[in-house]
């Protein structure tokens, strides 16, 4: 297959580092272990992981496998911390709802930005094998791929897409944008949802009727 334009690293990069200062402004009770930890968890690897700014279907493989292992951790962190944000609101006598509504909005950013990394870091194989033309079956269906004469004929999805995506399926619970057709796309649209569900139904709904 023709190879396409590889794609930049910087916004996965940028996105990482959101969600890295996401984290920090919660509060200490919606944080496990000490704050500094998750930053320089994140932080350090991205040194070695900006040396190139695109991704090549040359690359090491290490730096797949270490940017999934970035995206989990965030991704864990942030459930962990929705987990805690539902028992303080459930179990302790809560009066400072509007500190609750920014931990939720917090919260809710955060499951937007890491399941669009997740997203982008899967489809087709990952950024590296679409950069060189050897994809996989694709796990989502956009609509510019359903229909060509929407985009130009080199159209493909760079991040925004997937971050899009992301964001629309965290607001809508369904996909809005582009459907998912494989199984860990599909599982990584439910529990997006899920999480975000919780967080805007439950958490945030709660906080504001204890605003003072």
């Amino acid at each position: 297959m023709e190879s396409v334009r590889p794609e930049p690293r910087w916004p996965a990069s940028l996105a990482l580092l959101a969600c890295v200062g996401l984290y920090i402004v919660l509060p200490n009770r919606l944080v496990v272990g000490p704050r500094w930890l998750l930053p320089i968890l994140i932080a350090l690897p991205l040194i070695p992981l900006s040396a190139t700014k695109h991704r090549h279907p040359n690359e090491s493989s290490w730096v797949r496998r270490l940017t999934i292992v970035l995206i989990a951790v965030i991704t864990v962190a942030n459930v962990v911390s929705m987990g805690l944000l539902v028992r303080h609101l459930l179990v302790a006598n809560v009066s400072q709802g509007r500190n609750l509504v920014y931990s939720a909005v917090s919260v809710w950013l955060t499951n937007v930005i890491v399941y669009g990394l997740w997203l982008w870091e899967i489809d087709r194989g990952g950024p590296h094998l679409r950069a060189g033309g050897e994809m996989e079956y694709p796990d989502l269906q956009f609509p510019q791929m359903e229909n060509p004469t929407l985009a130009s004929p080199d159209w493909h999805p760079r991040f925004f897409d997937y971050l899009y995506t992301s964001f629309a399926n965290g607001t809508s619970f369904a996909p809005a944008d582009a459907m998912p057709l494989s199984f860990r796309a599909k599982a990584l649209f439910a529990t997006e949802s899920m999480v975000s569900l919780v967080t805007i139904a439950i958490v945030a709904a709660r906080a504001v009727n204890i605003l003072k």
